[in-house]
């Protein structure tokens, strides 16, 4: 899957959707955002939203094909960068078999909440995502098109 236009309603409509489906609750928290269209809604949590949204393809060794834009700072990537990114660069190479146990965990319960690990930005810096939430991105008949996770920025510092 290649990377997805960053305001495209019909990828927001997946993420928002098949997190709705796992969680059973909204994507985006604010209820005014929500009263919008799907454009606007996609236009908002790509430039707008203060977490991050990151989603990955279905390939043996996945592709990044979607980070809005506070996800993008997090890692130190722009747009163009962050979806040519295998997302097991992500982690640390010592990191990788706890992130792989982790996208296991979502692949057999369809999402894993309170997610806590160690990431690396672009510039070699290690921080920690707390409290993310990962789920697969099922369409509605059931296909499936990746993972995706939804996380707060780090506060403060980034080292763990």
């Amino acid at each position: 899957m290649p990377p997805v236009d960053a305001h495209d309603p019909v990828f927001f409509g997946l993420l928002s959707t098949s997190f709705f489906r796992l969680l059973g609750r909204e994507l985006i928290p604010d209820p005014v955002v929500r009263k919008r269209d799907k454009t606007f809604q996609a236009l908002w949590l790509y430039q707008h939203a203060p977490f991050c949204v990151l989603a990955h393809d279905t390939q043996a060794d996945p592709m990044f094909t979607y980070a809005n834009r506070a996800a993008q700072h997090c890692f130190g990537y722009a747009w163009e960068e962050i979806t040519r990114l295998p997302s097991r660069l992500s982690a640390e190479a010592p990191e990788r078999a706890e992130r792989q146990r982790l996208l296991d965990a979502v692949t057999g319960n369809g999402f894993i909440e309170n997610y806590r690990g160690v990431r690396i930005a672009k510039t070699g810096q290690r921080f920690w995502i707390e409290n993310a939430v990962v789920w697969q991105l099922r369409d509605e008949a059931g296909g499936l098109h990746g993972q995706a996770a939804m996380f707060q920025p780090p506060r403060g510092g980034t080292g763990p």
